[in-house]
């Protein structure tokens, strides 16, 4: 089964307000906006068909629509980015929906088709996500960084701000390869989606602040692809900052 055998969609989802970062998606880098490498990155993954970005902010709206990207307008009241993008994919022919995050301007087009790609292999299969190694102990040890189990299927088991799994030694070594650092884009079966998206915040995702829990307190598995993409997405200026000098030393190429 190939790449056009399914419809496949990538949705940004997109908005101004940031407790650390407020406007950071209109933030230029190289002299452009983070959200114009997003489009253009997600653009060039080979299973994605079409990119928008759903935002609720006539300022990311027009700055989109400004470099020739599509854009939609969505209610400002959702409570996570998923539930934006199931405002937009209703009325949206496809079979796929990849939930592409807009502060990663970085973001690796062969990570997106990874993940499509048991989706369209496996019927069955109505979710999956990225994870890559933890190799830094202050990684593992953030609160930051997210992290996930799964079990010999590659399925999710849990995911946390905590460490997991846990050392009852305390002792955590990073060259084990046991640990994972969750990356924040998800595929999703478009049917799948949707109802998802009606099922309502849970306990666990509240608590954790995580709403992949959602799908997995309601039993639905999640597919996690290990992936040698690292994550580096735009959360404060000083982000900002660190790209640009990886862009300026040759180090990164947007």
């Amino acid at each position: 089964m190939g790449p056009k055998d399914k419809k496949v969609v990538a949705v940004i989802p997109a908005r101004y307000a940031s407790s650390r970062f407020p406007g950071k998606l209109l933030a230029t880098l190289a002299g452009r906006p983070v959200i114009e490498y997003v489009v253009k990155r997600a653009s060039q993954a080979a299973y994605v068909d079409r990119v928008l970005v759903a935002t609720d902010d006539e300022r990311i709206f027009a700055c989109v629509r400004e470099f020739g990207g599509e854009a939609l307008m969505t209610s400002a009241d959702h409570p996570t980015g998923t539930d934006r993008i199931g405002e937009v994919v209703r009325d949206i022919p496809c079979d796929i929906v990849v939930n592409v995050q807009g502060d990663e301007p970085a973001v690796d087009p062969a990570a997106i088709d990874a993940a499509v790609v048991p989706l369209v292999a496996d019927e069955t299969l109505v979710m999956s996500t990225l994870a890559s190694p933890i190799t830094d102990i202050d990684d593992l040890l953030s609160p930051h960084v997210v992290k996930v189990v799964t079990d010999i299927n590659d399925n999710a088991l849990y995911f946390s701000r905590s460490v997991i799994p846990a050392s009852r030694e305390g002792v955590y070594d990073v060259s084990s390869g046991r640990y994972k650092w969750h990356i924040g884009l998800y595929v999703f079966r478009r049917d799948f989606l949707l109802s998802f998206i009606g099922l309502g915040q849970t306990p666990l995702e509240k608590a954790e602040n995580l709403e992949q829990l959602r799908a997995l307190e309601h039993g639905h598995p999640i597919r996690v692809i290990t992936t040698p993409y690292i994550g580096m997405d735009v959360n404060t200026p000083q982000d900002l900052v660190r790209l640009e000098r990886l862009i300026e030393d040759g180090k990164l190429v947007l």
